[in-house]
C-alpha cells in the first residue's frame, strides 16, 4: 500500500470515532449515516484492517482503531491550527477617539497599552484637536472634551475632578535664593495656557496671597506646549497635576509648593449619538473611567 487514504476517508473516520456513532458523525460532516458508513468501510479496505467493531447502538474502535484514531485526530487539529493562524482575518473593529492635543498625549496614548491588553479585538484610532466643542466630524465615535459638562449631546461622563500645581525646572527653582516661594515664583516668569488665564488669580485667592503681577507671560496654547517650555527652564506655570504627573515622575520637572488647586472645569467623554460602536463604547467608556478614578486616588 503506497498511496495515503482518501482525506474524506479519514474525516469521516475521525467523527465517527469521536462519537463512536455514525449518525453523530454524519450531522456533524452533513452526510448521511449510509453515507460515512460508506466512507469508513472503504477506508478499511484500503488498510485492510477492521477500525470499527459494528453494534446494535453505535459503533466502537477496535484496538488498531483506537491507535489510529488519535494521530488521526491529532493532524486535523494540526492542520486546522495552520489554517487560522495563518490564513483567518480576525474579527476586529475600530474605536476612533478625538481628544485635546495635550490629553491625548499626556494621558491618553502612554495608557493605551492597558486597554489594548484588556481589549484586543479593539483598534483605537487616535486623533487630536486643540479646542473642540461639538461633535461635528462624522468620522470620529467619541470625544474627550475640557469643560463643564453642558454640551448637547445625550451621552456625556465626567472623567474625574481635577487638580492644578505649581511646577517648573529643578534648575529654575534652584536659582532663587533660600528656595522658591509662591510670591517669587508668581512675580518672576509666567508660561500662561490659554484658557486657564484666572488661574493665578483662583490661587491667590484660595489661600488669600495676593499674589503680584507676573514679569512676564509666556503664552501656550495648549498644557502639552507649555509643559515643554518649562522642561527648557522657562518660568512656571500652574498645570493639571495628571498632565505634569511623567515630568515630575522622571525629575524633568518639580512641585516646589504644596499649592493644589482644584480646577473648575474638568474633563468629559461624550459619545456620538449615532454611533454603531457601542459596545465597543461600553468597554472604552469604563476603562477610561476607572483608569481616571486611579489616577485621582496618586499621591500628591
Amino acid at each position: 500500500m503506497s498511496r495515503l487514504p482518501h482525506v474524506i476517508w479519514l474525516r469521516a473516520f475521525e467523527a465517527a470515532a469521536r462519537h463512536a456513532s455514525f449518525s453523530a458523525a454524519a450531522d456533524e460532516l452533513a452526510l448521511t449515516p449510509a453515507a460515512v458508513s460508506q466512507q469508513v468501510r472503504m477506508l478499511e479496505q484500503h488498510l485492510r484492517v477492521q477500525l470499527f467493531h459494528r453494534l446494535p447502538r453505535g459503533v466502537e474502535l477496535t484496538d488498531i482503531g483506537q491507535a489510529y484514531a488519535q494521530p488521526i485526530r491529532k493532524s486535523f487539529r494540526d492542520m486546522q491550527s495552520a489554517t487560522d493562524g495563518l490564513f483567518q482575518v480576525p474579527h476586529r473593529k475600530a474605536l476612533r477617539v478625538r481628544a485635546s492635543i495635550s490629553y491625548a498625549a499626556l494621558v491618553l496614548a502612554p495608557n493605551l497599552r492597558e486597554f489594548r491588553a484588556l481589549h484586543p479585538d479593539i483598534d483605537i484610532q487616535l486623533s487630536t484637536a486643540v479646542w473642540s466643542d461639538r461633535m461635528d466630524d462624522a468620522s470620529i465615535d467619541l470625544d474627550i472634551r475640557y469643560g463643564t459638562g453642558d454640551w448637547p449631546e445625550p451621552q456625556i461622563w465626567s472623567l474625574g475632578v481635577e487638580r492644578a500645581t505649581v511646577v517648573c525646572h529643578p534648575d529654575y527653582a534652584a536659582g532663587f535664593k533660600g528656595g522658591p516661594t509662591i510670591e517669587a515664583l508668581a512675580a518672576a516668569d509666567v508660561v500662561q495656557v490659554t484658557g486657564s488665564e484666572v488661574d493665578w488669580d483662583r490661587l491667590s485667592t484660595l489661600f488669600a496671597l495676593d499674589l503680584p503681577v507676573p514679569a512676564q507671560r509666556i503664552k501656550a496654547d495648549s498644557s502639552l506646549i507649555a509643559l515643554q517650555m518649562l522642561a527648557s527652564g522657562q518660568g512656571s506655570a500652574i498645570i493639571m497635576r495628571r498632565f505634569a504627573q511623567r515630568y515630575l515622575e522622571q525629575g524633568l520637572l518639580v512641585s516646589p509648593l504644596p499649592y493644589e488647586l482644584p480646577m473648575d472645569q474638568g474633563f468629559y467623554l461624550i459619545a456620538r449619538e449615532d454611533s454603531k460602536r457601542s459596545a465597543e463604547i461600553d468597554r472604552f467608556r469604563d476603562w477610561l473611567i476607572s483608569s481616571a478614578a486611579q489616577a485621582s486616588l496618586m499621591p500628591a
